[in-house]
């Protein structure tokens, strides 16, 4: 079993290492304009997935408000309402209100699951901790 766990771990390194470098390679023969636009969407992907994980911590007295009420229909209205905002800020700030292919729409869904469930896990672990 150790001989597997060896191999296995020694495999995936390697493949690992040979993506970084055939990214890199990739990434210094692209065109700038290429490079540029890659990088812009990355970092607006990632400042979306930033004010998504910080909003309701950032906001968690709403959170606990909301708790003591001991109302399904406010907590659910909560959750809705940050997954609204986290999907406004993916359209705005990501897709740029243009929602063409199926990689767009498959990343704007993927973004609603993922915005209503942490919303829903964090807003539900506040509640529980805070009230």
């Amino acid at each position: 079993m150790d001989f597997l766990k060896t191999v296995t771990g020694r495999v995936i390194t390697g493949l690992l290492a040979l993506g970084v470098i055939a990214g890199g390679i990739s990434w210094w023969q692209m065109d700038p304009a290429t490079r540029h636009t890659l990088a812009t969407g990355t970092g607006h992907l990632l400042l979306w997935l930033g004010v998504l994980l910080a909003a309701p911590w950032a906001t968690f007295g709403i959170t606990t408000r909301v708790a003591r009420l001991d109302s399904n229909m406010a907590g659910g209205l909560l959750v809705a309402g940050y997954t609204l905002v986290d999907v406004i800020l993916l359209l705005t700030w990501v897709l740029h209100w243009h929602v063409q292919g199926t990689s767009a729409w498959a990343l704007l869904v993927l973004g609603l699951l993922v915005a209503c469930v942490y919303n829903l896990l964090t807003c539900d672990w506040i509640a529980e901790k805070l009230q």
